[in-house]
């Protein structure tokens, strides 16, 4: 059993939530991002995903485009990450690591190297963002030989038809994107949000977890009990962005709400 699966079977024995926090690696720097991980699980987060960067991050809002500009700037590679999450795990090996981004950064190391790798430095789980279920089945057959599972997204606007290939080739969770548009979004729609996700629920047996839009305790709070967690990462995303001296004190009360409001 993955890491990923381990952690929701836990917190459902606690009937708890999954926090689940977004970092862009490399983001101020190699060292920054490391602290705020452990710092994040320190304070609650259950689950962390790592943006990759990339030049081109079409589904992100200005908070988190900055944030691959930033990591771009010190020439961050996927080797350099993987070798983050090798550090990292050198003293944690419990949290799982998601790592997210998009297809050229991934196909450029090619899927066996990409797999092996990854799973070599502690990776359990992928998040690729443009990557359709029609062009990925290499990668599906290359990440799940490494237990390395396949994160999909499911939109709003996503037929019922569809959602259940998307299920059918998902591993470790399933990420519902809570609203029309890019990441950092405003005002989500609870009812819509409820009814979206039960119907999703009805076509998998992966936890799911709600993501874009959450921004603080009270937007966490509004959607916490309508799916198995909540994905952060604008808001945390802004924090890694602004002074480097108050990153540390910013991050801890940003993830204490969230837990908070969660818990």
């Amino acid at each position: 059993m993955g890491r990923i699966q381990e952690t929701f079977l836990h917190l459902e024995k606690l009937k708890k939530k999954a926090l689940v926090g977004y970092i862009v690696s490399g983001d101020p720097d190699v060292p920054s991002t490391f602290n705020a991980m452990q710092l994040m699980v320190k304070g609650g987060v259950h689950i962390i995903e790592l943006g990759i960067a990339f030049s081109d991050p079409m589904a992100e809002g200005p908070s988190i485009q900055q944030g691959h500009e930033r990591a771009l700037k010190n020439k961050i590679s996927l080797q350099d990450t993987l070798s983050l999450v090798k550090s990292f795990r050198e003293e944690d090996d419990k949290t799982p690591i998601v790592l997210m981004g998009y297809m050229n950064t991934f196909e450029a190391l090619g899927s066996k190297v990409f797999s092996s790798t990854a799973k070599e430095n502690g990776v359990d789980g992928i998040l690729i963002v443009d990557m359709p279920i029609e062009e990925s089945a290499e990668f599906t057959e290359q990440t799940k030989k490494h237990d390395i599972d396949v994160i999909r997204l499911v939109a709003p606007t996503t037929s019922e038809s569809r959602i259940k290939k998307i299920c059918n080739q998902a591993s470790g969770y399933v990420y519902y994107i809570s609203l029309k548009g890019i990441t950092g979004a405003n005002s989500i729609n609870a009812d819509e949000v409820e009814s979206k996700v039960l119907k999703l629920k009805e076509l998998t047996e992966l936890p799911v977890v709600i993501g874009f839009g959450i921004k603080d305790g009270s937007t966490a709070s509004s959607v916490k009990d309508l799916a198995d967690g909540i994905v952060v990462g604008s808001a945390l995303v802004d924090i890694m962005g602004g002074n480097k001296e108050e990153i540390e004190r910013h991050l801890s009360i940003k993830i204490d709400d969230l837990s908070q409001a969660l818990n």
